[in-house]
């Protein structure tokens, strides 16, 4: 574990960090020493974001070395594309057991390295350490030599067992282990003046694929992109690119950083989300190219690009841009989408409350300002209740975040749209652009919205659903602080579904006495909310009964 730590010693030192930068040499030293608290794992550990940089490597197969809950829990867990091989998307792991815990497990992962290479095949395998095999002392560096020295082929050992940091400190790891074991190792068939790597881009949802069509006509070729789609074999001969750009500078800025050191490669941090960023990017990827040797009408083709993409997008939104007129926006989210996805909306004509910077970057912050004035709203962490309580209170009209904080904006009534990793639709570059503002559009006039905020037939009429709610809320906030244990007794205690002590008799019964001539008929005598299956069940086959037996014949 010593070569680990110095690793990881390395890492938390790199220069081009904004956050290390601002540490004294004493405030570097102890942040690399310092124990991680119970909990500083939380959104993801080491090894959960080692893999999700690098598994967008479509044509390698990952081999995950531990119990098989690592690989289960990290399976598939970014929404990323592949144009090739989908060996990538099949989970490999040693699936240790006792046993192996016992004895050690380093047999069984040079098994499963030889049984991978004779029924796959692959150029290459990714093998990840977890927390298990690296606190028993597998040496997974040896088994990996070993195999490579065997089978001919390379077998890379990754080294971030979860224990040892957070998710991000597993995107570096990973930019290590590439930098170390990869990139440099294999030579291009040809190079040309045109060539650039694009790194911290994976490919979501295939968001690549919009701008590389641009990229075509430029006769601008991708190199290598790390991981998005990639390739082991461009990834290999990466270091004979022109220039680079930085997509997510928080996951592999030492990447970025240490191919300039070693390779002379060029590199600025961009954006593709967003009209103007998008072409940004493009002349700064021009500037780049001429200055290591393109010839200089490139820029001006880029030009002339830009010009025709700009009009059409711009085209494609101004029919929304009335619709948004006032229309509030809360960004959850992190990282590059932070400041990235702001100019986007922006574009758009929506107004931003508030965005998170919880992974943020100093320079992803001084971005936000560029764009939201001195005094724009950065938040560093908002807690659920918080969230709530925004959208609840209609400071916002819709929020952009991930998976995670769906149920909050849907607990609250509010539209939201998925705006991180698991998406399913692509946001990049200007036809991208065109689909997040058609998207919004979609969540913030969705008819479901007005529909769920009417009142229900059995509570107060002429109550306003958000007056309600926040009485509700109000109420228990006031509960709480009078007696604690009270409240939460009682709540404990609450009813939501009195269906199974109502009693209606038969269906003629029920008609005759209480005229239930549709399903909120039922729901407002039996107070049932159809949440559970017998009062669902039970409204259903009443409501069917009544519609067999005409009113008429029944009252008789």
């Amino acid at each position: 574990m010593s070569s680990l730590s110095a690793t990881i010693q390395d890492v938390f030192n790199e220069p081009g960090c904004g956050k290390n930068a601002n540490k004294s040499e004493a405030e570097r030293k102890k942040g690399c020493t310092k124990q991680l608290q119970p909990g500083g794992a939380a959104g993801g550990c080491a090894f959960d974001g080692a893999k999700i940089a690098l598994q967008p490597l479509t044509d390698v197969a990952h081999l995950v070395h531990g119990p098989i809950a690592c690989e289960g829990n990290s399976w598939d867990n970014r929404g990323a594309k592949s144009s090739g091989s989908n060996i990538w998307r099949t989970g490999f792991t040693t699936d240790m057991n006792e046993t192996d815990v016992v004895f050690g497990g380093e047999k069984r992962l040079f098994k499963a390295v030889r049984e991978i290479i004779e029924r796959y095949d692959p150029p290459a395998i990714f093998v990840y350490q977890t927390c298990v095999p690296a606190m028993i002392g597998d040496d997974i560096d040896a088994v990996c030599k070993a195999a490579r020295e065997k089978f001919g082929k390379p077998v890379i050992p990754v080294n971030a067992p979860g224990f040892v940091g957070s998710k991000n400190l597993g995107n570096k790891l990973a930019g290590e282990a590439l930098l170390e074991h990869v990139i440099g190792t294999e030579e291009p068939e040809y190079t040309t003046p045109y060539d650039i790597n694009i790194i911290g881009e994976y490919n979501l949802s295939g968001e690549l694929w919009q701008v590389k069509p641009l990229f075509d006509e430029l006769g601008i070729r991708i190199l290598a992109c790390i991981s998005g789609d990639g390739k082991y074999k461009e990834v290999a001969s990466s270091h004979r690119a022109k220039a680079a750009m930085m997509v997510c500078s928080k996951a592999m800025i030492n990447v970025a950083r240490k191919m300039e050191e070693r390779y002379a490669i060029p590199f600025f941090e961009g954006s593709f989300y967003g009209i103007e960023d998008t072409s940004d990017s493009l002349r700064e990827i021009g500037k780049l190219l001429v200055a290591r040797g393109a010839p200089a009408e490139l820029l001006d083709r880029i030009e002339i690009v830009i010009a025709r993409e700009e009009a059409k997008a711009w085209a494609a939104i101004a029919k929304y841009k009335p619709r948004f007129n006032g229309k509030r926006v809360l960004l959850i989210t992190g990282g590059v989408k932070s400041w990235s996805v702001v100019a986007a909306l922006q574009e758009a004509g929506l107004d931003l409350v508030g965005t998170s910077v919880k992974k943020s970057t100093k320079e992803d912050k001084e971005r936000i300002k560029e764009l939201m004035g001195q005094d724009a709203h950065m938040i560093d962490d908002m807690t659920p209740r918080e969230m709530y309580k925004m959208l609840k209170e209609a400071k916002a009209d819709i929020m952009l975040s991930g998976g995670r904080s769906q149920f909050i904006a849907l607990k609250a009534m509010m539209p939201w749209l998925d705006i991180n990793q698991e998406r399913h639709n692509a946001y990049m570059g200007y036809v991208g652009m065109v689909t997040l503002v058609a998207e919004i559009d979609k969540a913030l006039y969705n008819p479901v919205w007005e529909q769920v905020r009417r009142p229900a037939p059995w509570e107060k009429a002429g109550e306003n659903w958000r007056a309600r709610a926040m009485r509700q809320m109000e109420a228990e906030a006031a509960a709480l602080a009078v007696d604690p244990v009270a409240a939460e007794a009682a709540r404990r205690e609450k009813k939501i579904c009195h269906c199974k002590s109502v009693d209606l008799g038969t269906i003629e019964d029920a008609i005759r006495a209480h005229t239930l001539t549709d399903v909120d008929g039922v729901r407002e005598h039996t107070h049932a909310s159809g949440g559970c299956g017998a009062c669902s069940q039970r409204i259903e086959e009443i409501f069917a009964d009544i519609a067999a037996v005409p009113l008429a014949v029944a009252a008789e």
